[in-house]
């Protein structure tokens, strides 16, 4: 097992904050020199726990306007369907999120569409169409009240667990 310290997770978290964030501002703000602080980033990469870095847009000034929660619902759920609607959902674009679910609905996805005209073509083209969709139910955000994509780290480090 493997542990983080309370350095690990400010460099976790700063890192969170502003992938863009460079090595020795990084090395500054965590009061590491510049060396040790890029061993440490790349040793936590090499354990995976930086999937990737990415660049998040603001979707309102690209025009997509609607969020739409979809709660999606199978005939059966036996592996084959499974895997063949979660494929068909990662090659659509709109598809910002899934989940299989526990409870009412199979799976729930989250959409991203400029208007109802795209949401209708989505469902009655795409989503519809899927082998074995039993159902679908859409809900419409109103307002983003929070979105983050930091995880919540403890200040004071962690032990880490190991992949399944």
């Amino acid at each position: 097992m493997t542990r983080l310290d309370r350095t690990d997770i400010n460099i976790l978290n700063m890192l969170q904050d502003d992938a863009r964030i460079t090595n020795a501002e990084l090395a500054r703000s965590v009061n590491l020199s510049p060396t040790p602080c890029f061993n440490r980033v790349k040793a936590m990469q090499e354990k995976g726990l930086i999937r990737q870095q990415v660049t998040l847009l603001d979707p309102e000034p690209l025009g997509l306007h609607l969020n739409v929660f979809i709660h999606v619902s199978l005939e059966k759920q036996v592996i084959e369907v499974l895997a063949r609607f979660e494929a068909a959902i990662a090659e659509r674009p709109e598809v910002m999120e899934c989940y299989l679910m526990s409870g009412d609905a199979d799976y729930l996805i989250r959409v991203l569409v400029s208007s109802i005209q795209d949401l209708e073509r989505f469902i009655l083209e795409h989503l519809s169409k899927i082998p074995g969709v039993a159902n679908i139910r859409s809900s419409f955000a109103l307002k983003q009240v929070r979105y983050k994509t930091a995880l919540p780290l403890p200040p004071n480090g962690m032990t880490l667990l190991s992949k399944r």
